[in-house]
């Protein structure tokens, strides 16, 4: 097998409509290590939250390497609104400006 990381840049929107085909790219993407780059981020909605956060705990309970790099200043403000610690989406770097 091949040690591959696999990009996901996740869309403008993180809306409602956005959770499930988010929840699907996500999930084909299982037991390969991830990197998500939220650089064009512009609106999150709390379903879109969940499933990374659903997803970030998935892949720290499989072992693989999960890396959120890249988000931009209105994902992470939209976590410090919702009271959520950015370490809970793996985001360990500063947004992009």
């Amino acid at each position: 097998m091949m040690d591959v990381t696999d990009t996901l840049t996740l869309p403008v929107s993180l809306d409602l409509a956005a959770a499930t085909p988010l929840k699907q790219e996500i999930l084909s993407r299982r037991g390969r290590k991830i990197r998500l780059d939220g650089t064009n981020v512009a609106r999150v909605g709390v379903p879109c939250l969940q499933v990374l956060m659903a997803a970030r705990q998935a892949w720290a309970d499989d072992k693989i390497e999960w890396v959120s790099e890249n988000f931009s200043v209105e994902f992470v403000a939209a976590l410090n609104e919702l009271g959520i610690g950015p370490e809970r989406i793996g985001l360990e770097k500063e947004p992009a400006k």
